[in-house]
């Protein structure tokens, strides 16, 4: 992936070493330590180097708190301080330009004398979205780019999806049995819950889940699930609920209003229009879509996803609620087996 950004391309030919490429990994292995907690701003990670040793390292923690950089100039000690001058600062993402909950890393760098910055991957959000790198570089700063771009942005594809495309990453999931069903139907054809998940990839769901920012199910799910759609079984924040209620069907008593982290999509509004509200009125980066199927194959039929999460289980329903088709251009890109069950990923073409 190539990425431009205000007027910006990651370097075509940067003078990039087996040594900057083993640091950057170091970044992205901090990065990651903030998985689940960070959104909606990206994971980040920072190693600074000095003289072929690493003197500081950080990752952005938690929204709202300290970023990378600031993190790892923070760790280094008193007797390496003076070596910032002669250091570089390996960073997974551009480092930012603006005033938002922290002040701009760029003049943190630019105050501290590091020399040398070299970034994995630009950052689209639009209040930096290169000007961080043109920032230090008029301040004589040298910056390479694009060291591990794919890496850099694969870490943050949510986050970097969401903002080059002005609406959530959207992941649509369920978990069918063995005949592809997702739910029973009663004698009179109402649909009905069917258990599919173990406990295991319960907790791998929960997992998923504390990835996201937000959580949607239509309707149908809400009255015949009652779904919590918190956190249980992984640490981590609850994702706003997110429903449809245009006939004025959902009792108040429902699980999903069990607190004010909920919130009810306007009628009149196309699919389309209500995961862009998420993201302009909410700033909703990352959205899991979990069901019932009316709700998931509208999505599929509009083409508006990114990634699917499928689960297999060992279970003969003999009829019911048929799962979704997996669409044409939907790639394979893992499969794992969890006892008994399969757990299948899938990317948007």
């Amino acid at each position: 992936m190539n990425e431009t950004t205000c007027g910006l391309t990651a370097d075509k030919n940067p003078v990039v070493t087996e040594e900057d490429k083993m640091y950057m990994r170091r970044a992205l292995q901090l990065a990651a330590c903030g998985r689940g907690r960070v959104s909606p701003n990206p994971m980040v990670g920072a190693v600074l180097v000095a003289r072929g040793r690493i003197i500081g390292e950080g990752f952005h923690r938690r929204f709202g708190c300290p970023h990378a950089e600031v993190n790892a100039i923070g760790t280094v000690s008193e007797t390496d301080r003076p070596l910032l001058t002669e250091s570089s600062i390996y960073v997974t993402l551009e480092p930012c330009s603006h005033y938002g909950k922290t002040p701009p890393c760029a003049e943190l760098l630019i105050k501290e004398g590091i020399p040398r910055i070299v970034v994995g991957a630009l950052d689209p959000f639009e209040k930096v979205s290169g000007r961080g790198v043109r920032m230090l570089r008029e301040a004589g700063r040298e910056v390479i780019t694009g060291v591990l771009d794919e890496e850099c942005q694969s870490i943050n594809v949510r986050f970097m999806t969401a903002h080059r495309r002005h609406r959530p990453y959207i992941e649509l999931k369920w978990a069918e049995t063995a005949d592809g069903f997702i739910g029973s139907r009663d004698a009179e054809g109402n649909p009905g819950p069917v258990k599919v998940s173990d406990s295991l990839t319960q907790v791998l769901m929960h997992a998923d889940r504390s990835m996201a920012d937000a959580v949607m199910v239509g309707t149908g799910t809400a009255l015949s699930d009652n779904p919590s759609l918190t956190l249980r079984h992984w640490p981590g924040r609850d994702p706003l609920r997110v429903t449809f209620d245009e006939h004025g069907r959902l009792r108040r008593d429902l699980k999903l209003f069990a607190d004010g982290n909920v919130l009810v999509v306007p009628a009149g509004r196309t699919l389309a229009e209500s995961v862009e509200l998420l993201y302009k009125e909410r700033g909703i980066t990352s959205l899991i879509v979990e069901g019932g199927a009316a709700l998931l194959n509208s999505f599929l039929d509009s083409g508006l996803w990114d990634s699917l999460r499928v689960e297999t289980a060992p279970v003969i329903l003999g009829g019911g609620v048929a799962a979704p088709v997996i669409p044409r251009k939907a790639l394979l890109m893992n499969e794992e087996r969890v006892r008994d069950h399969y757990i299948r990923t899938y990317r948007h073409l």
